[in-house]
């Protein structure tokens, strides 16, 4: 079983996921309420500049205003410049993992370069993440099927993973001959063994959709759309669906054949292995994919051998504690540990994957005593995320056993594209014990105090907590009746709160 892609549609969202050899690498989603805006390209205006962080925000008439440093304004670029090391999508990473436009140091203060109200052209190069807004630069990349077009830097470059040298010579000499002067091209790695008229076709398809940009920037008012990407079943069979895939599954007819008619286009011996799925079970059931994103969600992921992974998400960072759980081996126990850690490292670059997790995670392995020990599951996890696309760079092991690990962020990951906050415990993942609030209520108790007569005193709390004040914690209730001279009445209000409670005194 290779490599298949699974598109399912439905009217409020499309989820694509990515298999190989029956495993899921890979899960995208498009909801109808919440669309992907990265590769749109909008007239925004200059809404404030901030010197003291060398940034703007630009109103590109979202919800929230886009972010934009210093090194995302090519104003004040010349024709001819180079870019830092980019990769087929015409992007780079920076020091956090968080994808970014081609870039390059400014040679003036944002201040010297931008005014509020200013009008500029931008392109979302990440979306909205959590409480913050889509991150905009004014270096645009449109992508192609075989290239990426980039009008503002005179640059041609070849993936990197087109490795042999006479293929990216022979690229770079066709594009040096197709190309239009004054721009920039990035060759994708699709493009290995095309021929000069198909690279040709591509460069002029970007050129006239780059023109035609160009007259909607000129006709409309800021803050305006100017370009929408693809819709994300056309994104994935764009840069997905090349000569590696043996099947492309789409349980929806009519989205089924615009595909078939996309794919004609370009490339029409790939249409045999584009599929319609029609049968009872849906598409994600018959592939084993919601089992998996159930698991890709869940904070503890388990291990064939016993041991299981706890991958806790923070404000700054992802932690992913390694456990041996139920493993423990046949012989000693420094070898117990090393399989142990090597089953994770696997597993670890996989979740990161899966989960679309990016910017700073800290793994923490069980420790070894052995330096050899700590190489192997170092190269172990570097051998796994080898063929992860996203930017990275793993710290070797510390002598506490932690690895420390950059990852770009390539989209939302899943547990806040698909979850929200828990609203009962307010997102702290836990909550008080009855035993905490039933303290409270007798400290709460005697705060008030005894009074010239006796006093009755109205207890609403949650059943669990009134369960425990009249059980296991009746006679504490009692030495406070005597402590207070108060008759203390507890009454169960399945509406409160865990640690909400209500005090009367009648």
């Amino acid at each position: 079983m290779g490599v298949e892609i699974a598109i399912t549609v439905a009217r409020e969202e499309t989820r694509v996921a990515v298999l190989d050899g029956g495993v899921v690498t890979d899960l995208f989603g498009d909801r109808a309420k919440h669309k992907d805006f990265v590769g749109n390209i909008y007239k925004g205006k200059v809404a404030k500049v901030l010197p003291g962080m060398q940034a703007a925000f630009v109103d590109i008439g979202l919800e929230k205003a886009a972010f934009m440093h210093v090194s995302d304004l090519s104003l004040d670029s010349e024709p001819g410049d180079t870019l830092v090391d980019v990769d087929e999508d015409g992007k780079d990473a920076d020091k956090d993992g968080d994808m970014l436009g081609p870039r390059r140091q400014s040679s003036k203060p944002i201040e010297q370069l931008l005014s509020e109200g200013q009008e500029l052209m931008v392109q979302i190069s990440k979306g909205p993440i959590g409480t913050k807004g889509s991150r905009v630069t004014t270096y645009v990349s449109l992508p192609g099927r075989y290239l990426v077009f980039m009008p503002n830097v005179e640059h041609i470059g070849v993936s990197r993973r087109i490795a042999r040298d006479e293929e990216r010579a022979r690229l770079k000499d066709i594009m040096k001959r197709v190309r239009h002067p004054g721009c920039g091209y990035i060759v994708r790695t699709v493009s290995e063994g095309v021929k000069e008229d198909e690279l040709r076709s591509d460069v002029d398809f970007l050129h006239v959709l780059w023109q035609d940009i160009l007259a909607k920037r000129e006709q409309k008012a800021a803050p305006a759309l100017l370009h929408a990407d693809l819709s994300l079943s056309f994104r994935v069979v764009r840069d997905l669906f090349g000569k590696k895939v043996d099947r492309l599954w789409i349980d929806s007819r009519e989205e089924y054949q615009a595909v078939r008619d996309f794919v004609q286009r370009f490339s029409p011996e790939q249409t045999a292995r584009i599929h319609f799925y029609d049968k009872d079970e849906s598409l994600f059931d018959h592939l084993g994919v919601e089992q998996e994103m159930a698991r890709a969600l869940s904070r503890k992921v388990w291990l064939k051998s016993g041991g299981h992974l706890v991958i806790d998400h923070t404000e700054a960072m992802t932690v992913i504690d390694v456990n041996t759980g139920r493993f423990v081996g046949k012989r000693d126990q420094e070898e117990t540990i090393l399989r142990n850690n090597l089953e994770a490292a696997k597993e670890v670059a996989y979740q990161m994957k899966l989960r679309g997790i990016g910017g700073i995670i800290i793994v923490d392995f069980i420790d070894m005593e052995r330096e050899k020990n700590r190489d192997k599951v170092y190269h172990a996890l570097l051998d796994a995320m080898s063929t992860d696309k996203a930017r990275t760079r793993v710290s070797r092991i510390s002598d506490l056993g932690l690895i420390e690990i950059s990852r770009e962020r390539v989209r939302e990951d899943l547990l806040r594209s698909l979850s929200e906050p828990c609203h009962y415990c307010e997102g702290r993942g836990y909550t008080k014990s009855p035993t905490t609030v039933a303290y409270e209520i007798f400290r709460d108790v005697r705060r008030i105090g005894s009074g010239p007569e006796p006093q009755r005193i109205v207890v609403g709390a949650h059943p669990s907590v009134v369960g425990l004040l009249q059980d296991e914690e009746r006679q504490g209730l009692e030495a406070v009746e005597r402590e207070c001279a108060a008759k203390i009445i507890v009454m169960p209000d399945e509406h409160l709160h865990l640690e909400q409670y209500d005090l009367a005194v009648l």
